[in-house]
């Protein structure tokens, strides 16, 4: 079995000294995070606002781009890697994914339950115009 040895996020610290000049510093880091963001954000505008695209593209292709952004954010400013010693950074990170998924269905669910429950019916509705 083989081991990988540069197995980390950009900016995390080196634990030898010889991978001292491997490493990029801090701020390098998150400047290229920032440019890789606005980059990521300009296109989602330029997909958004043209007419060169498919229009049943347009979504699919801001939805990629939107798992991008989040995959930059993670690697570059929160420094989400596959290192052991990350266990709890990801099992956190999963554990709020779930919350914020169970919290945008459960509120999709009640909406939609409220719409088809309180909506008057057609004929109540032409009734009340009449008057």
């Amino acid at each position: 079995m083989t081991e990988v040895i540069n197995d980390r996020a950009p900016g995390e610290m080196s634990t030898t000294p010889a991978e001292e000049g491997l490493m990029q510093s801090g701020a390098g880091i998150y400047t290229i995070g920032l440019a890789l963001a606005l980059l990521l954000t300009a296109t989602s505008f330029w997909v958004a606002n043209t007419s060169l695209l498919w229009a049943f593209g347009i979504p699919i292709g801001l939805v990629v781009l939107a798992i991008a952004q989040m995959g930059v954010h993670l690697v570059f400013f929160l420094h989400i890697t596959t290192a052991p010693d990350n266990t709890n950074n990801v099992l956190a990170l999963a554990f709020g994914i779930f919350i914020v998924i169970l919290v945008i269905v459960g509120s999709l669910w009640i909406v939609t339950d409220l719409n088809e429950n309180l909506m008057p019916s057609p004929g109540l509705m032409d009734l009340h115009m009449q008057h």
